[in-house]
């Protein structure tokens, strides 16, 4: 089975997690401040803030950015669960964007038009969740005017987008979003095993959330509320969570960071010989808006008969091919149909669950697996 995403490890990668088992330090060492500063440097921002998973970074961001009980968070109905479950974890409610069907990503059209009515009626946001979906940034550009005017932050989920760029710089560099978060699970542009992290260029949304990935403690005596007691002295500020990531983690995500370009360079490479290799077949494939430059996390095809997209996908798993489908619309899950959302709430989003297929896209894909892919998919779904 040639899998829809693969990690790709070298011996370098290796040699950096070994030297961290021969070193003193497991966790809370040198490794973890330094892939921050290797992540802040790349991209561009003050700020970089490592933690054990991108739902965790999206938790504690929301978090810092105040996010509580009677407050609102909205985001992208075409996500992994997470970015509407962060809300939830601070006791906020969650609402949805419908998508623009060319990018896959939240519809400014569509978010203003709701602003306008939430405005009226009482309920505007705090938060607004774009989803960078395949790795390709939501319209961040337009996004932020809609949040300097009707009031809200911007906590951008690039869980997929490290190494991706929008309007000339790299994501997560500050200019749009209040912060930045991006996931380094296996299947994603680089790994660090599970991982996240979040970047900011606010000094005190960091500091909130350095202090939240680790039980609210703090060692800084200008945080605390009466002089130390001695050396051993620390406080707890906060209730904060054990969200902290290990130094093997960290010097894993150190070694991949060197190859990240290379990474969404093969990836964008693999992606135009699908866009020549599927161009006459009945699929709508990937668009690329403008000031964007994604970085390739997936690879999604849409039937352009969605009565066949069951069929479809079964029978390339049937012949070795790893499709998946990302993602189910998050309203229509259990969970949130039980707090009230149903079925057409939100077309475009559900139209794309009707037709969307992610075929094996990875930086280390081969020339014979892509060529398998493409025959499997030419033959399954035709002109």
């Amino acid at each position: 089975m040639i899998p829809y995403g693969h990690h790709d490890i070298n011996q370098d990668d290796i040699a950096a997690v070994v030297a961290v088992l021969k070193s003193d330090f497991l966790t809370q060492g040198p490794q973890v401040p330094a892939f921050e500063s290797a992540v802040a440097q790349k991209v561009g921002a003050a700020h970089a803030v490592a933690v054990n998973s991108a739902t965790s970074a999206l938790h504690i961001a929301c978090l810092a950015l105040g996010l509580g009980p009677g407050d609102r968070l909205w985001t992208s109905p075409i996500t992994f669960v997470a970015s509407a479950n962060c809300a939830l974890y601070c006791g906020a409610s969650v609402d949805f964007v419908d998508i623009d069907p060319k990018t896959f990503n939240i519809d400014p059209v569509a978010l203003e038009a709701k602003l306008i009515a939430a405005k009226v009626a009482g309920t505007l946001p705090k938060v607004v969740v774009p989803v960078a979906l395949c790795g390709q940034s939501a319209d961040l550009k337009a996004i932020r005017v809609l949040a300097d005017r009707f009031g809200f932050f911007i906590l951008e989920d690039a869980s997929h987008g490290i190494g991706a760029r929008y309007d000339g710089n790299y994501m997560g560099d500050g200019r749009y979003a209040d912060i930045t978060v991006f996931s380094f699970h296996p299947v994603k542009i680089i790994s660090t095993a599970e991982g996240g992290m979040a970047t900011t260029n606010d000094p005190v949304l960091a500091r909130r959330m350095q202090i939240l990935r680790s039980h609210g403690i703090t060692r800084e005596q200008h945080e605390m509320t009466h002089e130390s007691d001695g050396a051993w002295y620390y406080q707890q500020v906060d209730l904060g969570y054990n969200y902290r990531m290990t130094e093997l983690q960290a010097a894993l995500g150190i070694s991949q960071m060197s190859r990240l370009d290379e990474f969404v360079s093969a990836r964008a490479d693999r992606a135009r010989s699908y866009d020549q290799a599927l161009a006459d077949l009945a699929l709508r494939l990937p668009y690329q808006a403008p000031m964007t430059a994604s970085s390739w996390h997936l690879y999604v095809i849409q039937l352009a008969d969605a009565s066949r997209h069951r069929a479809v996908f079964d029978a390339l798993r049937a012949d070795g091919i790893g499709v998946n489908l990302h993602y189910i619309p998050v309203h229509l899950q259990p969970y949130y149909l039980a707090k009230g959302f149903t079925k057409g709430d939100f077309p475009m989003a559900e139209d794309y669950y009707a037709r969307s297929i992610s075929i094996p896209l990875f930086s280390h894909i081969t020339d014979a697996q892509l060529q398998a892919v493409v025959d499997a998919v030419k033959k399954h779904v035709g002109v």
